[in-house]
């Protein structure tokens, strides 16, 4: 199965400079947990409500100031609506992400997909998706 078929479509990108209290509330009132950042309608990064409170809250910096630009994660790793749900979770498992945005082949954001969607579909990439992400991180803890 494409992930263009199970995937979330109705995503748009958040601008860099919006302020993380307002990106908190946006998260609140969609009950998400991530959004992609773009720029001149390219994505750039993306930010998750940890991002908010690791980098933005727990570094003491104003909601009202802090901008998602200082707290985003901009290595963001993504995968094509013509890519197979496999694809997916081999993505999720090998960089330990539970979100990823979904491209064109034009590299236009036209969705988002999480490890939920492909526990909606189950069998043997979930399995695969949800161990990868779940495996402890072999990156040092501060």
């Amino acid at each position: 199965m494409q992930i263009a078929d199970i995937m979330t479509r109705d995503v748009t990108l958040t601008d860099p400079n919006t302020t993380i209290r307002d990106a908190a509330r946006k998260m609140r009132d969609e009950n998400i947990g991530a959004l992609p950042v773009g720029e001149n309608d390219r994505l750039v990064g993306m930010v998750t409500d940890r991002d908010i409170a690791v980098r933005g809250v727990a570094e003491e910096r104003a909601p009202g100031n802090c901008t998602v630009r200082e707290c985003m994660s901009e290595t963001v790793y993504y995968v094509f609506e013509d890519e197979d749900e496999a694809r997916v979770a081999d993505v999720m498992a090998e960089h330990q992400v539970r979100r990823l945005p979904v491209l064109n082949r034009d590299k236009r954001l036209v969705g988002i997909v999480a490890v939920a969607d492909l526990a909606r579909n189950a069998g043997e990439p979930t399995r695969q998706a949800v161990e990868g992400v779940s495996q402890p991180s072999q990156a040092p803890r501060h």
